[in-house]
């Protein structure tokens, strides 16, 4: 089998019309419009919405230059989940010329967010454009992974600390072992899953000696298992990294593994690259692998720039739901992307009726599952909507106008309210 060599990127990965809105606190409700299968028509106050923040990331889409003149404004943003309280997430990170920040996640308690800092040398994002591939070699691209303590804005770069890369990626808290992190770096040009010490210490390869290119690293919500691609094929192993097993699909491409909340499945998508693929789950052992849900065709990525983008646009692949027994999904209808539901004996349910030309991504539920959080290209911007599941009441909570999106959405965790 000939293998094809991925490329990583920079781990990226209001007029409204024939719609009735209400505009409150510079954010839209919709009623009867943006979804056409909306149930609720009654006003919803703030204190129905969850009290999770939001982080996100907010970028030009439409300048010219090519990928990086709009990809170097992006910045790692904050917003209250009724669409208020809207900030710049720790500004002075982007300070420096040719630098940019992406919101990340968060701790398991929601007190510390994780944010993504690049910087780029002009001449080498000119170099990539005129290339079209990504060329991140040292003294030309530097990303680091910061925390920040909500409470006290102290950031802490922890690639910095016992560096490996210049390229670092992917952070994340350790499943059930709050002193641990999860990351991936480039070494030597080929991704690698590592995990480190909370401050940053210790950092260890996971798959130390391998010439495979890892990517798309998670751990189990107990973290004893891992699972990650590799070369577009899933891999399961032990949090370690040893004993490696391969879930075989029969598909070239496979791709953005993830652990159900109880840790008996897990859930990819598996197909074409580039053209189609679906999701999939498989138990933990290896065995019951089944699609269990068909996206009509949807290539499976959403374009957030408005220009040329020789990457191809953002991931956009299927998720849990909060208690694991469903997973939302994004699928091809019409001319139109749609949020739909399916549990995992493969009964669907498609969750937005939408108008023509509106491009739903990156569903997520909310902690609690009453909730999802989604984006949606709608009269051609790209913003942050909030739905709550029980009656597809949904309220816009971005307010961006032509040549701006919202990308990449988090919910803080219930841990911490505010």
């Amino acid at each position: 089998m000939k293998t094809i060599r991925p490329t990583l990127s920079s781990f990226l990965i209001m007029a409204v019309s024939g719609m009735f809105l209400i505009l409150f606190s510079g954010c839209v409700f919709f009623k009867n419009g943006g979804s056409a299968n909306s149930k609720n028509s009654e006003r919803t106050s703030a204190n129905d919405f969850p009290g999770s923040l939001i982080g996100y990331t907010e970028l030009r889409t439409n300048l010219p230059g090519g990928r990086q003149a709009n990809v170097g404004t992006m910045r790692a943003m904050l917003v209250k989940s009724d669409g208020t309280g809207r900030t710049i997430l720790k500004e002075e990170l982007n300070l420096s010329p040719d630098t940019m920040t992406q919101f990340v996640g968060w701790s398991p308690d929601g007190e510390t967010a994780i944010v993504g800092r690049m910087w780029k040398n002009p001449e080498n994002a000119r170099w990539e454009e005129e290339h079209k591939e990504f060329r991140n070699i040292k003294g030309e691209v530097l990303y680091d992974n910061y925390l920040i303590n909500l409470a006290t804005g102290k950031a802490t770069n922890v690639s910095a600390v016992e560096r490996v890369s210049d390229y670092n990626g992917g952070l994340f808290y350790w499943p059930n072992d709050p002193a641990r992190l999860g990351f991936t770096a480039l070494i030597g040009e080929i991704s690698h899953p590592f995990s480190m010490d909370l401050d940053g210490r210790h950092k260890t390869d996971l798959t130390k000696g391998s010439k495979d290119f890892t990517y798309g690293f998670n751990a189990s919500r107990d973290g004893k298992r891992i699972a990650y691609h590799r070369d577009y094929h899933i891999f399961i192993a032990n949090a370690d990294g040893s004993d490696p097993r391969l879930i075989d699909t029969g598909n070239p491409f496979n791709f953005g593994p993830q652990w159900s909340p109880d840790g008996k499945w897990l859930l990819f998508v598996s197909g074409a690259r580039n053209t189609e693929s679906n999701p999939y789950i498989v138990r933990s052992d290896g065995s019951g692998l089944k699609k269990i849900a068909d996206r009509g065709g949807y290539k499976g990525s959403i374009e957030f720039l408005d220009v040329y983008d020789f990457h191809g646009g953002s991931s956009d692949i299927p998720v849990w739901s909060a208690d694991g027994q469903s997973v939302f999904y994004t699928a091809l209808v019409g001319n139109n992307v749609e949020l739909f539901q399916v549990d995992l004996a493969g009964k669907v349910e498609q969750i937005t009726h939408s108008v023509e030309g509106t491009l739903h991504y990156h569903p997520e539920p909310s902690p609690d599952g009453r909730w999802l959080l989604f984006g949606s290209k709608r009269a051609g911007v790209r913003q942050l909507f909030v739905m709550r599941l029980s009656d597809h009441f949904e309220k816009q909570i971005t307010s961006l106008t032509a040549g701006y999106a919202a990308m990449w959405a988090h919910w803080q965790p219930e841990g911490n309210k505010r």
